[in-house]
């Protein structure tokens, strides 16, 4: 693994987290925690590991990306501007009637988005459908999803867990961002997870852990992924809610910022800018 490429990674999630701060303060407001904590996962696997098209983000080869967090999309839509399929003008014009910026990634709406996410849990199972439907079509392209750990709470995303080992979808990888804190607060308060690495383990996914801050670990991890066959992997990626923004960053108050200034949009630049 080459040091200019992770580099290259680690600057554009930078780059990401900085672009997002610019797009609260276009709004307002914003789901910030899970923004900032999938600025490296969302990196790698747009810059460094997905098969896209920026001329046709709609190729039938292209991997599939499915962020099932949907509220962190911000992040998203910055990587889809900085490919080159989403105009970068959009970012600064969130919520708005017809925008394809909205709090939650829309499918027909945003071009790049292979899933509309807003109610959770649902994710994983589109991602299991990609899958098959890639085996299907007899096509090599990988779906990829990234879930929220207090979305694991819910019953459907075990239920996909369960089902996706049956069919031996070694073309699916799922990233959990384990940033340890839900909107209603930390996860070990609300329904924990653990022991969240047997707990996969159980159900038949290979396992690999990362830390979700660290690009060349992820790289590894996901270098890993591509050689396992017969069964999906699971990357525990451990992260921290609001990394890089100080005002938020691993509080139980950082799922949401309601009101977002330019002094904060200020500070939080200056800060990311120096790291």
């Amino acid at each position: 693994m080459q040091k200019e490429e992770v580099e290259r990674l680690e600057q554009i999630a930078t780059e990401l987290r900085i672009q997002v701060v610019k797009m609260f303060e276009a709004a307002g407001s914003g789901h910030a925690g899970g923004s900032m904590s999938v600025a490296e996962i969302i990196s790698v696997l747009y810059f460094n590991q997905m098969r896209i098209n920026p001329d046709d983000p709609n190729d039938p080869d292209r991997d599939r990306f499915v962020l099932s967090k949907g509220h962190s999309c911000f992040t998203l839509y910055a990587a889809l501007a900085k490919v080159g399929i989403l105009a970068e003008d959009a970012l600064y014009h969130p919520y708005e009637v017809d925008s394809p910026i909205q709090g939650h990634p829309e499918l027909g709406i945003c071009p790049g988005i292979d899933m509309g996410t807003g109610a959770l849990g649902q994710g994983l199972s589109a991602g299991i459908g990609m899958a098959l439907a890639a085996r299907m079509q007899k096509r090599d392209f990988r779906v990829y999803v990234v879930i929220g750990d207090g979305e694991a709470n819910e019953g459907m995303v075990w239920e996909a867990t369960m089902l996706a080992p049956k069919y031996k979808l070694d073309n699916l990888v799922a990233i959990l961002d384990y940033n340890k804190i839900a909107l209603t607060g930390p996860i070990e308060e609300t329904i924990p997870l653990e022991p969240v690495v047997d707990k996969w383990k159980a159900f038949n996914w290979h396992v690999l852990e990362a830390d979700g801050h660290s690009v060349e670990e992820l790289l590894v991890a996901l270098e890993k992924a591509k050689e396992i066959k017969g069964k999906p992997t699971m990357i525990i990626a451990h992260t921290v809610k609001g990394k890089g923004m100080s005002l938020i960053e691993g509080m139980r108050n950082s799922h949401a910022m309601a009101k977002f200034s330019h002094d904060d949009a200020t500070m939080t630049i200056k800060e990311l800018m120096s790291e």
